[in-house]
């Protein structure tokens, strides 16, 4: 029976084989209840690998994986959304011939006893998502403006807005400002903000650390497939945490 523990989600002991290569070894990992992770490290170090092992992409080659409290045996991409856990990849999944409303509630319609959709519910749905969790009051930007006409923070925003409108849980953020200017990355972070304001938690991937700084509880480092350390925001300094993550680069320590 699930109980109450300190992790929303969590790994033990994960090593993650493809055939003679070690993508993640003995890996100790989790994120609690309202709580943003930083989960940084290099390319190559394994965080998008851990990703798609939380969100049942990868079957693990070993360890154990825990949703609040609950061992999951077999954790698929259904099982994940249904145990409240949404990923937003850096590549968009979004449509983007489609206006933001399609896009909200695309496979998840809302219907009449009939069974067709309630377009103008969706539409005003989207209005108060738009207002309420993605801060959007420019006349501009409508239910039914089209997704490619947006920016890519905008766009992002959609993602997070989707994730928590359907009750995530825990959202997972995949190097989300990895392509955006800087005014579009203090738009994400707000959005990440707002996913904190609601109670909710999130990981956010990343090999900028001054992208996630801002935002995050916790940091923990990932190298070469090992977690290699852990810090809380209060215990250290942006210029501290930039400062060991060159070190880890140049040496594989955390010290």
């Amino acid at each position: 029976m699930a109980h109450r523990t300190k992790y929303l989600a969590e790994v033990r002991n994960l090593t993650k084989l493809f055939g003679p290569v070690v993508a993640l070894e003995k890996v100790n990992f989790g994120v609690g209840y309202n709580e943003v992770v930083g989960l940084v490290g290099d390319n190559g170090a394994g965080k998008s690998t851990l990703v798609k092992i939380l969100t049942g992409v990868y079957v693990p080659t070993e360890g154990e994986i825990y949703i609040k409290g609950e061992r999951i045996e077999r954790l698929t991409p259904q099982k994940a959304h249904e145990l409240g856990i949404e990923v937003v990849y850096q590549e968009s999944s979004l449509s983007e011939q489609q206006p933001i409303w399609r896009n909200i509630f695309m496979g998840r319609e809302i219907t009449n006893s009939l069974g067709f959709i309630r377009i103008d519910k969706q539409k005003s749905e989207t209005e108060k998502i738009m207002k309420n969790m993605m801060g959007f009051t420019s006349a501009a930007v409508t239910p039914d403006s089209i997704v490619r006409t947006l920016s890519g923070g905008e766009k992002q925003g959609v993602e997070i807005a989707r994730a928590l409108y359907f009750k995530a849980d825990l959202v997972i953020l995949d190097e989300p400002t990895i392509q955006l200017s800087l005014s579009e990355v203090e738009k994400v972070l707000n959005f990440v903000r707002e996913i904190k304001r609601q109670g909710k938690s999130c990981i956010f991937i990343t090999h900028n650390i001054y992208h996630v700084y801002p935002v995050a509880d916790r940091f923990v480092v990932l190298d070469r497939g090992k977690v290699v350390g852990e810090l809380e925001r209060s215990e250290t300094s942006l210029e501290d945490l930039s400062n060991r993550l060159l070190h880890v680069a140049r040496t594989g320590r955390f010290e």
